[in-house]
């Protein structure tokens, strides 16, 4: 098993880094940035290759952030990155069934939704927060407009989150933000340009520290 879940480092740095189908060897190397930036959360998606290994590597090694699993489409992925060490889930859709897993063994769940409905009913779950999935066409208006009549809702938007419009979901209300290649940049990855990276995270963090003060 790895480190549990620290919900007080979600609340320092609220934003979920995503990779998917990145290798050990490149994680390893950019994990020093990512943390000296001030980035404490980590998903690994399952549909990764090796995902289960990288997962239980970096859970052991990495105990000052939180090492979770997402793409967990099924109770099979379920079983398999708790396994591994994954501190929490995160799912592209609402399973009842690994939502009632998760929350029956107090595992931090972020699922997928879409709707109103949807992220209202998932939020009756138990969840830790609903990740509004693909927020890409919705922006942070979705957001704001979801949560005037239901203000409780604890919102995750993930897809078309980027250094332009993440202080506004913040801003309107969202709980936290998930955020894939925009954070891991692609081409400075390929070109080892780690300072450039580095510098990169740092810009991102200063948007969501002064969009939250």
């Amino acid at each position: 098993m790895g480190a549990q879940y620290k919900q007080v480092l979600f609340d320092k740095m609220p934003v979920v880094g995503i990779l998917r189908n990145v290798s050990l060897n490149v994680i390893e190397a950019i994990l020093p940035y990512y943390k000296k930036a001030g980035f404490t959360t980590l998903e690994i998606t399952m549909n990764s290759e090796n995902a289960c290994e990288i997962i239980r590597k970096l859970s052991s090694d990495n105990p000052d952030i939180n090492i979770g699993a997402g793409t967990v489409c099924t109770m099979t992925d379920l079983k398999k990155a708790i396994a591994a060490g994954a501190s929490f889930i995160v799912t592209p859709v609402l399973d009842k069934e690994v939502v009632n897993q998760c929350t029956k063994e107090n595992i931090p769940i972020f699922p997928g939704a879409y709707t109103p409905l949807e992220i209202y009913n998932a939020s009756n779950l138990g969840v830790t927060a609903v990740k509004i999935f693909p927020a890409t066409q919705l922006g942070p208006g979705y957001v704001k407009d979801v949560l005037a009549p239901l203000p409780n809702l604890k919102l995750l938007p993930t897809g078309g989150v980027s250094i332009d419009n993440i202080a506004s979901f913040f801003k309107v209300g969202a709980v936290g933000v998930g955020m894939g290649s925009s954070l891991f940049d692609k081409v400075l990855i390929a070109n080892n340009d780690y300072d450039g990276l580095f510098q990169h995270f740092k810009k991102i963090a200063k948007e969501v520290i002064n969009a939250k003060q």
